[in-house]
């Protein structure tokens, strides 16, 4: 069978849905492809699904019996082995939750993120220390070499907004974000400050629900919203709980969390006037 990884990176994904294209196209049955390979058809539904690794030979047999030329095997195969690298993320493996992987892997193959955050600055935007006061607190028992790792792992996801072909990130944040003083004044003042220049970058919409604004659609929990330049992944969205997450790709969905930061951009402070009310806040500390 397949390996088991913890959780599969995004060309995985992608290719694990090429190839149930290709046997769709060629009108195999998943019984047909898991004969051909001599497993059961779970391994053939779990290929198509990313939910095992990529075994060269198993593609390749899979790729003939669907009648691909010899060119195209040689190129696909090529992608599976590139895919079945770890990601950078890898080397955090110690500090990184297996739920957490398909994320960071997600968040970096994204064109848009959209983001909801009802209590913390989003983790592409804070600053070290802002980041190392909320780790602790949400990793109490973790070691300093533990907190230490896992604020590296924020810091290095932050460098794709400056990659030329980064994201756009677009976050809606309740006010209550920046009254919860994580670490304290001076901590605070430094995140709002980060978040000032972040309003002022080409590739970051920034906006404020304000308590005046009352309730609204997403009160429910933080979640995002990944979409892709790669034409076979949906988008996705991610939604997050305090002992896991979960993604989703159902279109009515994906439309339900759409509509939901659409509503929350129309109640939040318009992106154009996100610094000025981010220096009011930054007044009162």
């Amino acid at each position: 069978m397949g390996e088991a990884r913890s959780a599969p990176t995004v060309g995985q994904m992608v290719l694990g849905m090429r190839l149930r294209d290709l046997r769709e196209k060629a009108g195999v049955s998943y019984e047909a492809a898991a004969r051909a390979l001599h497993v059961n058809q779970t391994t053939v539904r779990r290929m198509e699904k990313a939910e095992v690794g990529l075994k060269l030979p198993y593609v390749e047999k899979l790729l003939q019996t669907y009648g691909a030329e010899q060119e195209e095997i040689d190129a696909f195969l090529a992608l599976a082995e590139d895919a079945n690298r770890p990601g950078w993320w890898h080397r955090f493996r110690d500090v990184l939750p297996d739920w957490f992987s398909l994320y960071v892997s997600l968040e970096g193959a994204a064109s848009r993120i959209r983001a909801y955050e009802p209590h913390f600055v989003p983790g592409l935007l804070q600053t070290e220390a802002y980041a190392r006061a909320l780790l602790r607190i949400g990793f109490p028992n973790g070691s300093e070499r533990e907190v230490d790792r896992r604020v590296a792992l924020r810091m290095e996801r932050q460098e794709l907004l400056t990659r030329p072909d980064g994201p756009h990130l677009w976050a809606v944040m309740d006010e209550t974000v920046l009254r919860l003083g994580i670490g304290g004044p001076e901590v605070m003042r430094g995140q709002i400050d980060r978040l000032i220049e972040a309003t002022r970058l080409p590739n970051v919409t920034l906006q404020v629900v304000p308590f005046s604004s009352g309730p609204h659609p997403g009160m429910g929990g933080p979640f995002q919203l990944f979409r892709f330049r790669i034409a076979e992944l949906p988008d996705i969205v991610y939604a997050e709980a305090l002992t896991g997450a979960g993604y989703l790709d159902q279109r009515a969905d994906v439309a339900t969390y759409l509509e939901a930061l659409d509503r929350m951009g129309t109640q939040a402070t318009p992106a154009r006037r996100t610094e000025s009310f981010l220096r009011e806040m930054r007044k009162e500390l």
